[in-house]
């Protein structure tokens, strides 16, 4: 499955450099684009969670409290252990009351079934989004950061970020970074390869994508 993937995706590479001129230069210096690479490192809600706590950290600070927070589940928390696991152990990690909240929200729509975190590889890009943003500390930027780097799904477009819309402004000669409402039409000739164009908007930014810069 991770060969296929990765086929993919080298042919995605391919076809859009065939077709838009000014992704040519940047994809041959910065090489394949790399969504999932590998194997996950985590199962969804594992990646869901490390997603929460690393929220307005700074990495090496967020990756303590993540070791911490694994610990407290022997490497693999489920929903049904994080609803069953007390406040102060939490506390005691370094979550917030904020993120703890926030992580027993996730567990909670989890084990009800408001997010279908067992059947995500049925759910089109949107009805997923849609049900990730009913958790709470969970926005749209970190639902398609997850849909990019732990789905591998190939047609996302996540204009709030600062890294794409900087680089796409620097690929296509914008004198200033196009906003949120000016970059959603304009990913539309990259489709169905949008996750790919925003990968190479970081590499012409010269940011790390925001996820594969937490792999800490």
């Amino acid at each position: 499955m991770a060969a296929s993937r990765r086929r993919v995706v080298l042919d995605a590479c391919d076809e859009l450099a065939a077709r838009v001129p000014e992704l040519r230069p940047v994809i041959a210096e910065a090489g394949p684009a790399t969504l999932r690479k590998h194997k996950p490192r985590y199962d969804h809600f594992g990646e869901l969670c490390r997603s929460i706590l690393y929220q307005q950290l700074a990495g090496r600070a967020a990756a303590t409290i993540h070791g911490r927070f694994l610990a407290l589940f022997d490497g693999d928390p489920t929903p049904e252990a994080v609803l069953a696991i007390d406040d102060g152990p939490l506390r005691a990690a370094g979550l917030s009351g904020n993120k703890e909240r926030a992580i027993r929200d996730l567990a909670t729509k989890v084990a009800e079934g408001t997010v279908e975190l067992d059947r995500v590889s049925r759910l089109p890009d949107e009805k997923l989004i849609d049900e990730l943003v009913t958790v709470r500390g969970i926005g749209r930027w970190t639902a398609e950061m997850f849909l990019m780097f732990q789905l591998g799904r190939l047609d996302v477009w996540p204009v709030d970020d600062l890294g794409v819309r900087k680089g796409y402004g620097r690929m296509f000669g914008w004198p200033l970074s196009p906003t949120a409402r000016e970059l959603g039409p304009l990913g539309e000739p990259f489709r169905p390869y949008r996750s790919v164009v925003a990968w190479y908007c970081w590499a012409a930014a010269d940011t790390a994508s925001p996820v594969a810069a937490q792999r800490v």
